[in-house]
């Protein structure tokens, strides 16, 4: 396995240990893997598992014990925070559990922020970003002011706001309905038109079946 100009992430002997008093849990035990460009592949495993650690430290959100991880060819892991954050803001589109969107601010002002922090020319103004998922019509609202399903939906914005070359996202339709989870799945599938990979840790059978590939994690490896 070696970092190519196809490949949007590449990450090689990922190790991540937590302590606690005189514990040490291994969360992560050597894992490797790749996305191309264009490609979409689904983490799934049960909880604990690794899933949310490994997606971490690829966003270069927490760092690992040991191993690389490289974003559009451009190592993420193992520089200072600084640097991590000027690679994440440019190559990176992360879509967590949490959210995504400052309170404050309305959807249009959260995508120019996060365009602003990217340092370079966007691929799509705000307002194209929001048509794309459906929610120009939405443009001046905060995130007190949107449903489950217009939340996910204004989270993707933001996350695709700076053309990242790979989008991560930790349970993206683990709220929604039936019907809304569809929805935000093809606005997910739709991105590898354009070249960027997409990594999606889940529970969901809905979300495996859209992925080209789904790997599966087992005590902090991969098994499958």
């Amino acid at each position: 396995m070696a970092v190519t100009a196809e490949n949007a992430l590449w990450c090689r002997d990922l190790y991540r240990f937590f302590r606690a008093g005189d514990e040490e849990t291994l969360a992560l035990r050597g894992v490797s893997l790749e996305i191309s460009r264009g490609e979409t592949v689904a983490i799934a495993g049960p909880s604990g598992s690794g899933k949310s650690t490994l997606l971490s430290c690829l966003a270069g959100l927490d760092e690992p014990a040991g191993g690389v991880v490289t974003v559009g060819g451009e190592q993420i892991s193992h520089r200072t925070e600084r640097r991590r954050a000027r690679i994440r803001s440019r190559r990176l589109g992360i879509l967590l559990q949490s959210g995504n969107l400052l309170a404050h601010l309305s959807l249009r002002d959260n995508i120019r922020l996060a365009q602003a922090a990217a340092r370079r020319r966007a691929a799509q103004a705000p307002d194209e970003l929001l048509e794309h998922v459906g929610l120009l019509h939405r443009a001046r609202a905060t995130a007190s002011e949107l449903s489950g399903g217009e939340l996910a939906r204004a989270g993707l914005a933001v996350a695709l706001s700076n053309d990242p070359d790979v989008l991560l996202a930790d349970e993206p339709t683990g709220e929604l309905d039936g019907a809304t989870e569809q929805i935000v799945l093809e606005l997910l599938r739709a991105r590898t038109v354009f070249g960027q990979g997409v990594l999606l840790v889940t529970h969901s059978p809905a979300v495996t079946r859209i992925a080209d590939r789904v790997i599966r994690m087992h005590d902090g490896r991969i098994v499958a």
